[in-house]
């Protein structure tokens, strides 16, 4: 078998599969990520705890052993300054912008060139929800047959991981970089402390909460604030919060 001629850098990646119900994809998925060279994969609440052992992960024994395993996509991704989640699309109607593969692969490896990024992959029943997706800045699809779209979990990692994998993708420093983004943990500050603020002007009916945090999430991505931009703005936030719940 042929090996890759221009062997990616592929250490900002992280690959997150969120509420896997079958081990045996985690592994097959670990497999494909070691095919490849990424090595960062976090699973997000897996429908079954022994995944560790699946004996899919057929020479990724050690990725599958050091997977991070988290409560969230948000506890997932906080510490990345972009995240790209994955669908088949179907009938629901999406708010975010949708590439395909190939388009979306070069858009990811120039991201990795200058911070970590996520890629989500939703449960083999449901896929991603929208809570799952509000955390997303853009999503992208595997092209297949309109009559059978769905694919298996770890068909699907190894896909998107190869097309990234195509293209070298070369880290540069911080001090070369024209700005530095915001990790989403800093986003997601933003995101607590606008709501809040929301919340205490009345600007937020109850009933919508839970929407308006998602469309809240949805647009702070769309700003790709950087991460000098991300405290000041956060400073500005607090600041208004303090008169509100002051007055």
């Amino acid at each position: 078998m042929s090996k890759l001629a221009n062997p990616p850098n592929l250490q900002n990646l992280r690959i997150v599969l969120v509420r896997s119900r079958n081990p045996l994809n985690i592994g097959a998925a670990a497999r494909a990520m070691s095919n490849f060279g990424a090595f960062h994969l976090r699973v997000v609440a897996p429908y079954e705890k022994a995944f560790r052992e699946a004996v899919s992960a057929v020479g990724a024994a050690p990725l599958l052993a050091e997977a991070e395993e988290l409560d969230s996509v948000a506890d997932a991704t906080r510490d990345c300054s972009l995240v790209v989640g994955t669908t088949a699309m179907g009938h629901r109607e999406l708010q975010h912008e949708l590439y395909a593969l190939e388009e979306a692969a070069k858009k990811i490896r120039k991201a990795l060139a200058s911070g970590r990024l996520a890629i989500l992959f939703g449960s083999e029943k449901t896929g991603l929800s929208n809570h799952d997706l509000s955390h997303c800045h853009f999503l992208l699809r595997i092209p297949t047959r309109e009559e059978h779209r769905s694919m298996n979990l770890a068909q699907a990692v190894a896909i998107v991981v190869y097309e990234i994998s195509r293209g070298a993708v070369t880290v540069e420093s911080k001090s070369k970089l024209s700005s530095d983004a915001a990790d989403m943990e800093s986003v997601n500050r933003i995101a607590t402390v606008l709501l809040e603020s929301l919340h205490a002007s009345a600007y937020i009916h109850r009933r919508s909460a839970a929407t308006a945090e998602e469309k809240l999430r949805r647009m702070l991505r769309r700003f790709e604030l950087s991460s000098a931009d991300a405290e000041v703005l956060l400073g500005m936030l607090r600041k208004i919060l303090r008169k509100l719940k002051s007055g």
